[in-house]
């Protein structure tokens, strides 16, 4: 049966009303430029599979590019002054947003590049404090740190954030301020030579549209480009998250990442089970495509905490608690997000393979993307080297900071 709430058109409509599309369709709606009608489709509205949910949601200027450190640097200003944008009849959002700084470790071979990108980091605006191995010592004494030559931490401006409650704040704002959000799936897409003229529903509903956007995540970004005749390179790679307490003293801790690749940072008050931490990585160089939320704690048991237990000694006694699993919209070609008018199209725009960064990244990329959207250029940040045209050309964008 159709839906009869189903709006006829829309000027413009985004698929995928999780942290993304929710923040273009704010940045939209908030910008007295634009007076047009804004839709979003979501096929999941509990969100309860969306990346934004099961993210460990944090963010870092601890970049190697110019571009993702000058996202990151406004995307801490946004987060830090959230009841300016976000709130509603005076109430503020609670993203709960707290500044514990990343901690970078390397051993000799990868020291350089910390070295470098640092200057980088600092020259943009970024807080980041460089040690040696003496003043890491003296900063964190409970890290194992025999085998680091270099080391940085973000003092301000990095740490971690209440995911769902960003992604929530964004929804409802926009949806106070007009835009319309109804609950879908789009299964075909209308087409007329470079032009996408509607969306077809699985219901049948058909949204006649000025433009449309692909913010479909990891679910479904790739199947949405399919549709509309394009491919692009964004495949979803699960990635586990493992919980565990500690009674050690590993104080003030950051969000660790140690030259394995493992991360793990602090999560919530410490209680009487001691401090609760999370922790996670990569799962090495066999990493398929996948859909399936099946959590696999041999990453846990053999990998992480062997790897966390040599950094932190504290670690060696530990009380595991509970997992879970999400997925990445991973950009094969780079790591960076795939973002702008999709090339060889009128009005069919992309927000896709972010990667693991979508949260921290989605201030900055909603607002660019309005502004592309409404002015048909970028306004206050120059997004254009993260656009379609470096996936057509094999151009990747080089990101050395990538987890």
């Amino acid at each position: 049966m159709v839906d009869v709430n189903a709006p006829a058109s829309a000027d413009i409509v985004i698929v995928g009303g999780a942290v993304m599309g929710s923040s273009v369709a704010y940045h939209l709606a908030s910008n007295p430029n634009f007076k047009g009608r804004v839709v979003v489709i979501e096929k999941d509205p509990t969100y309860t599979k969306c990346a934004s949910a099961l993210s460990a949601a944090s963010i870092r200027q601890q970049f190697s590019t110019e571009v993702n450190i000058k996202i990151s640097l406004y995307g801490i200003s946004f987060l830090r002054n959230i009841s300016e944008h976000l709130s509603i009849d005076g109430e503020a959002p609670s993203i709960d947003l707290h500044e514990g700084g990343y901690l970078y470790l390397e051993t000799t071979p990868g020291a350089p590049v910390l070295t470098n990108t640092h200057q980088l980091q600092t020259a943009l605006g970024a807080d980041i404090v460089l040690y040696d191995q003496s003043a890491l010592k003296q900063k964190f004494p409970w890290l194992y740190a025999d085998d680091v030559v270099a080391a940085s931490w973000g003092r301000t401006g990095e740490g971690w954030f209440d995911g769902w409650g960003l992604m929530q704040a964004f929804r409802k704002k926009a949806r106070h301020l007009g835009v319309t959000f109804i609950d879908g799936e789009v299964v075909q897409i209308e087409r007329s030579g470079a032009r996408i003229e509607a969306v077809i529903l699985k219901d049948g509903s058909r949204i006649a549209c000025g433009a449309v956007l692909n913010a479909a995540g990891a679910s479904g970004g790739r199947a949405l480009a399919a549709l509309a005749g394009l491919d692009i390179p964004v495949h979803a790679k699960k990635r586990c998250v493992f919980s565990f307490h500690c009674k050690g003293d590993v104080t003030d801790a950051p969000l660790l990442i140690d030259p394995t690749g493992t991360w793990c940072r602090p999560e919530g008050k410490r209680t009487a089970e001691g401090q609760q931490f999370i922790c996670g990585g990569s799962p090495g160089e066999e990493d398929p495509d996948s859909q399936e939320f099946e959590v696999d704690w041999s990453l846990f048991e053999d990998i992480y905490w062997p790897s966390l237990a040599a950094r932190i000694p504290a670690f060696e006694q530990i009380k595991p608690g509970r997992a879970w699993a999400g997925h990445y919209d991973m950009c094969a070609l780079d790591h960076n997000a795939i973002i702008g008018r999709a090339m060889g199209y009128d009005n069919f725009y992309l927000a896709n393979g972010f990667s693991g960064h979508g949260l921290q990244q989605s201030p900055a990329i909603g607002r660019g993307l309005a502004e592309l959207l409404i002015h048909g250029a970028y306004q206050t940040l120059d997004l254009s080297a993260l656009g379609h045209a470096r996936v057509v050309e094999n151009k990747p964008l080089h990101e050395a900071n990538v987890i």
